[in-house]
Order: C-alpha cells, then structure tokens, then sequence
C-alpha cells in the first residue's frame, strides 16, 4: 500500500489547497475585514508588548474622563477675576495690567489652523455669573453649580492647563497631546488599554459613552497606530440595544450562535496559523470573541433599573434637564466597579459649551445639565468605597476669551471666543490631593503658576495608574518629548 504523502513540492496540503482557492475561510475573513477598512500590511517588526502589570507603584486601578466638548469658560465656572467686572468695556490696553496679547507666550502657545489670531476680541467682557469661596482650600465655584460646591474639599483643581490648538481640533488634541496639523496619536484611553490590559474579560477596557451626530467625535477614541484592539468600544444606554449589533436575533438560539460563533472562531484561527504577524487579524478575532461574551455582560452591566430609586435621584435620573447625563454617570460607574479600565464620558453634545454668544444662557444651561450628575456620581463613589481606587478627571478643550466676542457673526457681543492660552480641568478620587494648583493672570488670559501642556494631565494620569509611559515605545513610530509630559506631582497625595 502507497504511503499518504501530507505534503506536496515541500509545501503543506493546507497552503496547497488555499493557494488553489480552497481558503474559503480566509477568502471570507478577508473580505470581511476589507469591508471594515482594518486590513493592512503587517508591521516589519513585532515590537515586545507589555505584560499588562504596572511599572510603577499605582495608586488607581480605572479612569472616568469626563469631556465637556465646546469649550468651558473657566472664568464662569472655577477660576473667577473680579478685575473683569472691574475692567468691563476696556480694551486690554486701556487697563493698569499688561496686554496678554503683546506678551511672546501669547504667539508661543497659539498654533492657528484657520490663520486668525483672534486679537480682535481685546474687550474685556465681564462675569456673567456670582461665585462662592467652598470647603476648606476655599475653592471659588460658580453660583452655577452649587451641586459640585458641596464636593469642594475632594476636587483638586488645576487653573494652569493650556493648549495650541485656536479651533476645535484641540477636543481631539485633549485626547491625543498632538495638534491637528501634526501626525495623529493614539488616545490616552487607548495607551492605557495597551499598557494594562484587561480587568475582566467580559467588558471592553476603553468604553466610550455618549451619542454624537458628528463623526470626528470617533477620533477621541481612536487608537491610530496602537491598532483596534485597543480603540474605545462606544456603549448605548438604549436598554434594548445597548451594543450595535450586538443583539442576538429572535430567529437565533444562544445554542445556534455559539455553534456559528466557535464554527467562524475555528475557521478564522486557521486563517491566523498562515498569518501569524498579522495584527490586524488577531485584533479582529479578539474583538469577535469579546463581541460574544459582551452580549450576556454589557446588558447587566447598563441595566440602569437595577438601582434603587435613591441612587437613581442620586443623579438626576428623575428630572428631564439631568436624566441623560446622569445615565451616563451612572454608567460609568457600574463600568468601573466592574473592572473598566478607562471610561469617558462625553457629558455633552459636540460643541454645546461652544458659546460664542448667549454665555448666560447657555453656560448656565449646560452647568445644569452636569452639575447634579457629577456630583452624585463623586458621592456615589465614595459611599461605595470605590473613590480610593477610580479617578475621575474633569476636562474641556481649552477656556473662553476674557473678551467678548464680537464680529460679523457676534453682533450682540454676549459671549467668549476660543481659548486656549488658559483654562482650568479638575481631578479627584484615587491618589488625588484635593486643592487649587496654579493659576492664570488677573484676566484670566495666560497660564502663569506652573503651567501645564495637555500632556501633563495625562502623564498625572498614568503614573496615578503605574504606567511607565516611556517604556511603551512602538518601533518606527516616533514620539516627541512633549507627548510624554510631565506629571503634575503637587497634586498627588
């Protein structure tokens, strides 16, 4: 009897027949991730990956990022100046103080997309609201949100951020530490996501809750380079639906899919055995597999009805001006008592703090809409021992103009321009001494008590995690010194 020869010309039966156009597994998977816009050529080196354990002593496990997408005046809500009410209606050179726009950090820190340096706004415009002084740091918070008052003594609060970005390109420059003109960068959610891996196999770790109507909103969780596997996965509050097509359909048994899942699974991994430095594959056979286990975990996970009516009015689930915020909240912090690494929240429409005119009326519009639901998600986590471990940051893309705006499109000069030069974020929770840290000029206008580039809040935030950022270099993939930052030590207990 003739022996079984298994291979053919030195090569394998399984590479023969999917040469002769027998693959149909890897015919099918291919043209999936074709369709998805994911496949791409594999990296000529395959760079050592991080183990998912922290370098560094951590003293935070998640991270919930708050985003406000528009542009916060920081002058309205925790960085008041008496001299704009003081100076209202005089040009910057009409005043006792120096002109912020003829000091050289003012061209240093301002990198224009649209080729406008915005000194046409030079009128001082005053306060639009009263502030208080809180807690024991005596923190000035806006008459705005006297919810988030009474959280005072937890916030430690950072007046010195600035930014280069002059348009809102700088909500995406917030996420990435780059410019809209420069080479874009992974997201910190998803540097944070490839550092630490996972804290429970059933969740994604990079989760981004919100509803958006325009698409550059994706970029802030995109993870560029780093890969899919490591982009933020977007969760939908909606109870019936709360993972695109994630639903298993009526027709379907669980039984059925898993026995089409594990048929696809072993079709693809036979793919991947003849590909295997193909990154894009794995991710996408992770991402499947994660898919499949997040249909049982993600509904539990947001099944907001669980929570007892206190917590619910907690954060505002039962008023119409607060509930979709505070859904998201809530959210968040059922995501991260689950193990969620990194959560952000986009508490707010893109652009809706954009408010160029009407700041009264739609600054205190918007704080209303925020103010309950954050505060109660700080005093949810803190009654439920979950503030020594997640850290929740506060931010916007940059401030508003200590003058107002006013030109062909602003002709009722009731509100603030675009600023970046200063404005102010906040952080609390886990590894956080709460306080005031820096500071902007008596108008508001530059960042002058220790300043801090946007890459200086997210350095805070990995050494708080126990990342040794610099250790995450990707081959080929060069990164400046100023992405990296430094981290922001005085506030760190």
């Amino acid at each position: 009897m003739s022996r079984i020869r298994s291979s053919f010309c030195g090569r394998s039966r399984r590479n023969c027949l999917r040469d002769m156009g027998l693959g149909f597994g890897g015919i099918a998977l291919n043209s999936l991730l074709h369709r998805d816009r994911t496949v791409q050529a594999a990296e000529s080196t395959n760079p050592l990956r991080p183990d998912g354990r922290p370098t560094l002593a951590p003293k935070a496990r998640n991270v919930i990022w708050i985003f406000l997408s528009g542009g916060v005046s920081h002058m309205e809500t925790f960085d008041p100046k008496p001299f704009l009410n003081t100076f209202s209606g005089k040009t910057y050179d009409q005043t006792t103080l120096p002109n912020p726009q003829k000091l050289p950090i003012y061209l240093e820190r301002s990198r224009s997309v649209v080729g406008l340096d915005r000194e046409l706004h030079s009128r001082i415009f005053p306060l639009q609201v009263g502030s208080r002084k809180y807690g024991e740091n005596g923190l000035d918070v806006s008459d705005w949100l006297p919810h988030l008052s009474t959280c005072a003594d937890d916030l430690a609060v950072v007046r010195s951020m600035w930014t280069t970005d002059n348009d809102h390109g700088a909500e995406f420059q917030m996420h990435t530490g780059r410019h809209k003109l420069d080479t874009p960068e992974p997201v910190i959610g998803s540097w944070i996501h490839y550092g630490l891996g996972t804290l429970n196999e059933n969740l994604p770790q990079f989760v981004f809750l919100g509803e958006f109507r325009d698409p550059r909103v994706r970029e802030n969780f995109d993870a560029h380079y780093l890969g899919p596997t490591h982009g933020g996965v977007q969760l939908h509050l909606d109870p019936g639906n709360p993972l695109a097509f994630g639903r298993r359909p009526a027709h379907v048994s669980a039984a059925e899919q898993r026995g089409e899942f594990q048929f696809l699974q072993s079709l693809n991994r036979m793919t991947a055995e003849e590909f295997p430095e193909d990154a894009q594959l794995q991710a996408r056979i992770n991402a499947y597999e994660l898919a499949f286990r997040m249909q049982q975990s993600v509904p539990e996970t947001l099944n907001l009805a669980e929570e007892t009516q206190e917590t619910q009015q907690l954060y505002g689930l039962d008023q119409p001006t607060t509930a979709v915020y505070g859904q998201r909240c809530l959210a968040a912090r059922r995501l991260a008592e689950r193990g969620v690494r990194f959560t952000l929240v986009y508490l707010s429409d893109y652009g809706e703090w954009d408010s160029h005119s009407d700041l009264q009326k739609n600054h205190s519009r918007s704080c209303e809409r925020v103010d309950k639901p954050i505060a109660g998600l700080l005093k949810d986590l803190k009654r439920r021992g979950l503030f020594d471990d997640t850290l929740v940051v506060f931010t916007t893309e940059f401030g508003r103009t200590p003058g107002v705006e006013y030109g062909m499109f602003n002709k009722s000069a009731t509100g603030r321009d675009h600023h970046p030069h200063g404005f102010t974020v906040w952080l609390a929770g886990a590894g956080i001494r709460p306080g005031i840290h820096g500071a902007t000029d008596e108008l508001g206008f530059h960042a002058v008590e220790h300043p801090h580039y946007v890459t200086d809040l997210h350095a805070t935030v990995y050494k708080l995690l126990g990342m040794d950022v610099r250790s995450l270099e990707i081959p080929g993939r060069k990164r400046l010194e100023m992405d990296y930052g430094t981290p922001i030590d005085q506030i760190i207990a």
